[in-house]
């Protein structure tokens, strides 16, 4: 049985939560930035593979009090360091220090290092900055180095085994993106938080390289976001691979064919929608999404959108920081309002902004659902009603 935790952003905790408890793992509690839970091996894998909301799942390996490098060095000789790095394997530490007498962290890594390197023969580690850098940015065939997270809080250190790799909104399709792009992981939060299951229709007005609709495709297909990447766990010494055929074979089996539902995605810029098209292929859902090339008051009013069945019209607009100036902006937040007061009056509507003024000026009544960051920035998820 392993002691799990998965990380997420802030303010997602009860969507990984209750993604948990769907695969069967037993959470044990929830704090700002993850979910601590119990599982054994195949719900570990489970978790890695179909968590959407998730950014790291990690298995606390060792925890003991260390005040002096001696008491560090005497307990990271006891860790069982085989049962995670494999033989000529290379290790890197990412290590915190917070009211400890180890506070010098790149000494802390050093002596973890020597303890891993005593123990394994022929192991190595990694200390550039860069190359720790580069574990989170590559969706690799074989991630080549096992990364251990290190925390010390008033002299008590937990040591955990990074068992995803790459940080799992690393999905292995989006290789083109937009001027302000959207994590896979939001994206699915946006979705899940809004309560979007695949049975009604999506429309993404301002969809960029396409994270939103791309997301709802591979969600409404039951296909799960790992699907298509490797995972540091499978380099473990104690990997199963069995357990693993198992759990990749119980998630085929819901695949669907087809998502049940349209899932529309438009933009103005040529570049954002030739992304869009190239990521949806690489992702497997091409031909799941109707992709046009619209200005969002064009794509609002559109007849065949009118027509559809009801649905969710999901997006990331501008918010002023990064793309634009605020204030250039409150006209198209205001076509978004007018389009849920007039010819979308039976569409429910949800939207991430960092500004509240932007969002006041829908001129809709809003509820937050999510309160959350992306790349520093504070922003929430607001929703909508159908005919509100």
């Amino acid at each position: 049985m392993y002691s799990c935790y998965a990380i997420t952003a802030p303010g997602l905790e009860h969507l990984a939560a209750a993604e948990l408890g769907g695969i069967g793992a037993h959470v044990t509690g929830l704090e700002s930035g993850g979910v601590a839970f119990d599982s054994a091996p195949g719900i570990l894998y489970a978790a890695n593979l179909r968590l959407r909301t998730a950014s790291r799942i990690i298995v606390r390996i060792a925890s003991f009090h260390a005040a002096s490098f001696g008491e560090l060095e005497r307990h990271a000789g006891k860790v069982a360091w085989g049962r995670w790095v494999s033989p000529g394997g290379a290790v890197h530490f990412r290590v915190t220090s917070r009211r400890s007498r180890l506070y010098h962290q790149d000494a802390v890594a050093e002596r973890l290092e020597r303890a891993v390197l005593a123990a394994l023969p022929g192991a190595t580690a990694v200390r550039a900055p860069s190359a720790a850098d580069a574990l989170d940015e590559e969706v690799s065939a074989e991630p080549g180095v096992q990364r251990f997270l290190v925390r010390i809080v008033d002299d008590l250190l937990t040591l955990s085994a990074d068992s995803s790799g790459a940080l799992l909104h690393r999905r292995g399709y989006r290789q083109a993106g937009g001027k302000a792009p959207l994590r896979e992981t939001l994206a699915a939060a946006m979705l899940l938080a809004m309560e979007w299951d695949g049975s009604t229709s999506l429309a993404d007005p301002l969809c960029g390289s396409g994270t939103i609709p791309i997301e709802a495709a591979l969600l409404a297909r039951r296909i799960p976001p790992g699907w298509r990447r490797r995972f540091a766990f499978e380099r473990w010494p104690e990997f199963k691979p069995s357990v693993w055929e198992y759990v990749r074979g119980e998630a085929a089996k819901e695949i669907v064919e087809d998502a049940p539902a349209p899932i529309v995605a438009a933009d103005r810029d040529a570049g954002a929608v030739e992304a869009c098209a190239a990521n949806a292929e690489r992702a497997g859902v091409a031909a799941d999404l109707s992709i046009h090339q619209s200005a969002l008051t064009t794509t609002l009013g559109a007849p065949d959108l009118a027509t559809m069945p009801p649905g969710l019209i999901l997006t990331n607009p501008p918010y002023g920081v990064r793309v634009g100036e605020s204030g250039r902006l409150r006209d198209l937040y205001a076509s978004l309002g007018n389009a849920m007061r007039g010819p979308l009056a039976a569409w429910s509507l949800g939207f991430v902004t960092s500004d509240p003024a932007l969002a006041a000026a829908t001129g809709l009544p809003l509820e937050e659902l999510l309160d959350t960051t992306t790349g520093g920035l504070r922003i929430r998820l607001y929703r909508q009603g159908a005919g509100g």
